[in-house]
């Protein structure tokens, strides 16, 4: 196999992955937009829509966490790629009929948090499968760099479709991409083991909290869990936030805002390409820490968004700076996470995981639409963009001590300079 080849069963999973996430990159903000463009909506309920799918989405996947670990991983995905293009079909026809409504976008909101939960731990496990272990870093990376050219792509796309063709166009084609990924996960070869439980019982309870258990035992996967769920809960609730000022207050047009946070996205291809090469010479927990500080420093920024060409220069800025920081530390972060979750508990970790952050996200866009609504959308964003100052005290201190032989043969393989730059530490 060549150095840079992790197979075609990679190949066909990756090639998925990327058409999803192109067709969710052109549909980048579609439901806030659809809100603020179509139905009215205040503040308040852009940062509703931003907080209710996630956090019901939350709670629909809490008992698919078991359920994904004990069932082949490849019908899973299929099925919530097409549970996705189904209810999100239902926009484009309710808005044709005359009947869209605040609640249709919700519900669709909703379900649609819930089947990227239970996708995203059945191919996470999936991936663990797939790739040996010193190729998990590499595979990281390639996904997180699809992921921010998907949005460099996607939104100036999605901004120029709705113009010419209508606010849900964009709905249409992200639904699509889950078909075609549907369809690219199908397409994978080779025969998946079913995988076999100790106990033979139903389900218990019990199990729905494993995948916490497992994260908040772990001393290293306790800090980074925490530290994420800060950091992404304050970002993603100035999400709807800078959709209000932007688009209402300021003035800008749907192209000009698809842009403020397409352009940054070719920092995605720049840190997430870094991944390795930092981890090789400086070790994957310094790393972690470093770039885990540096993400937290630049979202106060957001702040200080004025009208025209100036502003939009701001928010590019800002948008490029975290995005660089954070593209380097998400594979690096994804690896860390597979590298010390045991096999039989991989669906239920990523669930967990998955769940916290949207209510994370839910709780503080809840919050951050309440404050804006009492004073501004500009002091909303100014207050996250001060509390997540304080999110690098939750990152871990210390390099964890518990690496695996298993482990350290994988990385001393992978990057020989690591092993290294780690004992050094």
């Amino acid at each position: 196999m060549a150095r840079g080849s992790l197979g075609r069963q990679f190949g066909w999973l990756w090639t998925a992955y990327a058409v999803s996430a192109y067709g969710s990159g052109v549909g980048f903000g579609a439901f806030s937009l659809i809100a603020v463009l179509v139905l009215h909506a205040s503040p308040a309920q852009v940062s509703t829509l931003s907080a209710v799918g996630p956090a019901v989405g939350a709670l629909i996947a809490l008992p698919l966490g078991p359920w994904v670990e004990f069932r082949r991983k490849r019908p899973v995905m299929i099925a919530m790629d097409l549970a996705r293009f189904a209810v999100m079909m239902t926009i484009p026809v309710a808005y044709a009929f005359g009947r869209l409504s605040f609640v249709q976008l919700l519900v669709v909101s909703a379900v649609v948090a819930g089947a990227k939960i239970a996708f995203g731990a059945a191919s996470g496990a999936y991936l663990k499968a797939l790739v040996r272990p010193e190729d998990l870093l590499a595979a990281n990376a390639r996904f997180e760099s699809t992921m921010w050219s998907s949005i460099a792509v996607g939104p100036p796309l999605g901004g120029a479709a709705i113009g010419l063709f209508g606010p849900v166009t964009t709905v249409v084609a992200d639904a699509l991409s889950y078909l075609l990924s549907a369809l690219g996960v199908t397409a994978i070869r080779g025969r998946e083991e079913h995988p076999q439980r100790t106990d033979k019982r139903r389900i218990r309870a019990g199990e729905l909290l494993d995948g916490w258990r497992h994260l908040l035992a772990h001393p290293g996967l306790r800090a980074l869990y925490l530290n994420h769920l800060l950091v992404s809960g304050l970002i993603m609730a100035t999400e709807p936030l800078l959709a209000v000022l932007l688009l209402r207050q300021l003035g800008f047009s749907p192209w000009q805002y698809g842009l403020a946070f397409a352009a940054p996205c070719v920092g995605g291809l720049i840190g997430s390409r870094l991944a390795g090469r930092v981890v090789a010479r400086y070790g994957q927990h310094r790393i972690l820490r470093a770039v885990g500080t540096l993400r937290a420093v630049w979202l106060i920024g957001l702040a200080f968004v004025q009208p025209g060409v100036a502003g939009l220069a701001t928010v590019i800025a800002v948008e490029l700076a975290i995005i660089i920081s954070m593209s380097l530390y998400n594979p690096v972060l994804a690896t860390y996470r597979l590298e010390h979750t045991p096999k039989d508990r991989i669906a239920r970790t990523l669930s967990a995981w998955s769940i916290s952050s949207s209510a994370a996200i839910a709780i503080l866009s809840a919050l951050g639409g309440l404050l804006a609504a009492a004073t501004s959308p500009r002091t909303a964003i100014t207050v996250a963009g001060l509390l997540i100052l304080a999110s690098p005290l939750l990152l871990p201190r210390r390099r964890d001590p518990a690496r695996g032989p298993e482990l350290e043969l994988a990385t001393a393989r992978a990057h020989p300079q690591a092993a290294v730059s780690q004992d050094a530490e």
